[in-house]
């Protein structure tokens, strides 16, 4: 039998994403060598060809690359700090979920104890990790990224954001920050609807058809937004407030509870407030950023 020169690699933390990713490293040859607290989850990945090392310090010393899928980031200090003599040499691929002032401070910590951080933001449930077609955001240092940027393409594509550690966080807490208020929203319609005697599914198409305006004006508020101009030629901020505000008193009349269109009220008002009626929504960027209350 040849010699397997795939990298080795480690996997500490097996909840469902480091169970896939452990996984998809196996599918594709790679040596894997996994650790988690409760050690009854690595049965299954020992069973396809896995090491269950038997203490952290074991798993650490197995690879140079080290793929950490934890709860975050105060689980990583605790389990890391006293075996941090072990990290020297290693490159961390830090996928656990946390701030971007959070990350950067872990690649100094990683740094202070001889080890390198690649920060990951993992944009794929863990059904979807192995197929090239779903992406990971990572950064950290470039040459870091372009040496193990192979073994990481097993778990998806790969979309480098910049040498910064905190910007792989940083799109990924953007992409939630776009995809929870949208997800819930639709809830909340179909909350609305049910209570009229509208169905979910009598509700898609038109949902699916909203949708597909939102999608389309993305571009038109990215302009506007990097102009810095906000000219109310097509909307206006005021018009949007009479809008959102019928939209909480339906909600209210069906008794459905109406504080998340209310916030969105809230913030047109503020946009009032400042002066922007007559301009276009997409001057609620400049109340946002100002951090109005």
């Amino acid at each position: 039998m040849p010699e397997n020169t795939k990298p080795a690699v480690t996997v500490i933390g097996l909840g469902p994403m480091g169970r896939a990713m452990a996984g998809a490293f196996l599918d594709h040859g790679h040596p894997v060598t996994v650790w988690n607290r409760t050690a009854s989850k690595a049965d299954e990945l020992v069973a396809r060809g896995a090491i269950r090392a038997a203490t952290i310090g074991e798993a650490l010393g197995a690879a140079e690359l080290i793929v950490l899928s934890l709860t975050d980031y105060d689980v990583l200090y605790a389990l890391l700090e006293p075996v941090a003599e072990a990290l020297s040499g290693k490159v961390i691929a830090n996928l656990t979920s946390d701030t971007p002032g959070r990350a950067r401070e872990a690649a100094r910590w990683f740094a202070e104890r001889g080890a390198r951080q690649l920060t990951g933001g993992v944009q794929t449930p863990p059904t979807e990790i192995g197929n090239p077609e779903a992406s990971i955001f990572y950064s950290g240092p470039e040459d870091v990224f372009a040496a193990h940027r192979d073994t990481l393409a097993v778990l998806s594509g790969t979309d480098y954001r910049g040498a910064d550690p905190g910007l792989a966080a940083l799109y990924y807490q953007l992409q939630m920050d776009l995809f929870w208020p949208s997800v819930v929203a639709y809830v909340h319609a179909l909350a609305v609807a049910r209570a009229n005697g509208i169905t979910a599914a009598e509700f898609e198409p038109y949902a699916l058809s909203m949708l597909k305006t939102v999608t389309e004006g993305i571009g038109y508020v990215s302009a506007r937004i990097d102009s810095g101009e906000y000219p109310g030629d097509l909307e206006r901020l005021a018009m949007g407030e009479a809008s959102v505000r019928h939209v909480v008193h339906t909600a209210e009349e069906a008794g459905v509870d109406s504080s998340l269109p209310s916030a969105v009220l809230d913030a047109f008002r503020r946009g009032v407030a400042a002066g922007h009626g007559e301009d276009s929504f997409t001057s609620l960027v400049e109340v946002f950023a100002k951090g109005t209350v």
